[in-house]
């Protein structure tokens, strides 16, 4: 079940190396952030799910310790999802003997899309030691009722689940923007906002994909993720941080 959600954006500008002398712009959005992952530590949650648009139609599923990378961004800077996991000895020796039939996929040869390495790098920054985790990356056009069920059958269970959420708003706010300017943008963004600070699910589900992808919000689907993991669990939202720096939205809330 879920317990607690935190929902922060995701652009590598968040991750200081990257911004270079731009980082003191974004301050606010990292101490929102954290205070975030705070309130995700203080839920006890018995394990971490990070959820983040990936750039594929489909879904990716990342194991503790999976490595990213900011090379392409012109950082010499790696990050991990979490510590990697300890292999004992003797059960590595016993799996070199098993069938391939018998071998589960651990997802040792992916790396983080981006949005989840900058959740990696925020982890990391705030110390994440409270449960263990794993990521999940999301494809962009995934659909609406395909991004519900997801969220549902993470939080399936009596565990007790924390979802970190990474995605931005529309890139469209300003003409400088990403996207340029588009009208809409402001109004999807404040919409966005305002269900991410009342715990709006059904607000989220309504979020058109078609629309979200015109504006390039690229969050639509991991919201939507959310919105079917806390479905029905009655949580209370709190919207922490929202602007528009470069002309795209950043929101940032915590759900409990």
């Amino acid at each position: 079940m879920l317990v607690a959600a935190a929902v922060c954006p995701c652009p590598p500008l968040l991750v200081p190396e990257v911004a270079a002398g731009a980082a003191p712009e974004l301050d606010a959005v990292r101490v929102a952030c954290t205070d975030a992952v705070g309130v995700l530590a203080a839920a006890r949650p018995d394990r971490l799910v990070v959820v983040g648009p990936a750039p594929l139609n489909g879904r990716g599923v990342h194991a503790q310790g999976t490595p990213g990378s900011f090379r392409t961004f012109g950082v010499d800077l790696d990050v991990r999802l979490g510590p990697a996991p300890v292999i004992d000895v003797s059960d590595a020796s016993d799996a070199s003997h098993s069938s391939p039939e018998s071998d589960a996929p651990t997802g040792g040869d992916r790396v983080l899309p981006a949005s989840l390495a900058v959740a990696a790098w925020l982890l990391a920054r705030t110390g994440w030691s409270a449960a263990p985790l794993s990521g999940l990356g999301v494809g962009e056009a995934l659909s609406v009722e395909r991004c519900v069920s997801t969220g549902r059958d993470l939080v399936a269970g009596d565990d007790r689940v924390a979802l970190l959420v990474m995605g931005d708003g529309s890139a469209s706010r300003t003409v400088k923007a990403p996207g340029y300017l588009d009208e809409r943008a402001a109004g999807f963004d404040a919409e966005v906002s305002r269900a991410l600070g009342a715990a709006d699910t059904a607000a989220l589900r309504a979020l058109d994909p078609d629309v979200a992808y015109e504006l390039k919000a690229a969050g639509r689907a991991p919201w939507q993720v959310l919105a079917g993991a806390a479905e029905g669990r009655g949580l209370n939202g709190s919207l922490l941080y929202e602007d528009a720096p470069y002309g795209v939205g950043y929101p940032v809330a915590a759900w409990s």
